[in-house]
Formats: C-alpha cells, structure tokens, sequence
C-alpha cells in the first residue's frame, strides 16, 4: 500500500520541479524578448519563442516608449493525470525602448558622453 503512494508522491516531486524549469523558462524568455524589442530586434518574438519552453505562445506589444512580452506556456503532470492537472505557466517582461530614447522633451535626452 505505501509503494504506490511513495510512486505518486516521487512524480508529484518531479513534476513540481519540472514545472519550476519551465516557469524559469518562461521568465528568461520574456526577458530576452523583451531585450530584442526594446533595441528594435525585427524578430523579437522570434527569439522569445526560441528560449521559451515547448508549445508557449509569446506576444509583444510595442507601446509608445516601451515593450511589453507576455510568454505562457502549459505545462502537463506526467502520466495519465496529466490532463487534469495541467497548469499555465506564464511571465511578462517590459523593457524601455532604445530607439526612442533622447528624442523626448525630459529626462536628459542629450549626447552620449564621449
């Protein structure tokens, strides 16, 4: 009676730290997507999509001095409970635009420092 509960328990386990990959996985991804857009990378979402894990969907949404990348991402228990105990996983990174900075009437905007 208590080797199937220690089987279950020992997935359980496992599946939590998988999930906690995956969410790190998400986090990265947003933070490198983010990074991409805000330098004015044509292919942002590209690279958020490459970092994130597998099946996540990754939306940017370019604002008038900032970035925004959403990545979620389902994540699945192992096994034939996976359907039922599936979460979303997800992480939102916004980062100021580069290509806009100085052209605005405050904060600085003068020359780089030689």
């Amino acid at each position: 009676m208590a080797l199937p509960a220690l089987v279950l328990l020992a997935a359980m386990l496992i599946w939590g730290v998988l999930a906690a990959a995956a969410q790190i996985h998400c986090v990265d991804a947003a933070r490198i997507g983010a990074r991409a857009a805000a330098r004015g990378e044509a292919d942002a979402a590209g690279l958020a999509r490459a970092a994130a894990p597998p099946g996540a969907e990754v939306r940017v949404a370019v604002a008038a001095d900032t970035v925004r990348v959403d990545v979620d991402a389902p994540c699945a228990a192992p096994g034939k409970l996976g359907g039922l105990l599936a979460v979303r996983l997800g992480a939102r990174a916004v980062a100021q635009r580069e290509d806009v900075l100085g052209s605005g009437s405050g904060g600085g905007g003068g020359a780089w420092p030689s």
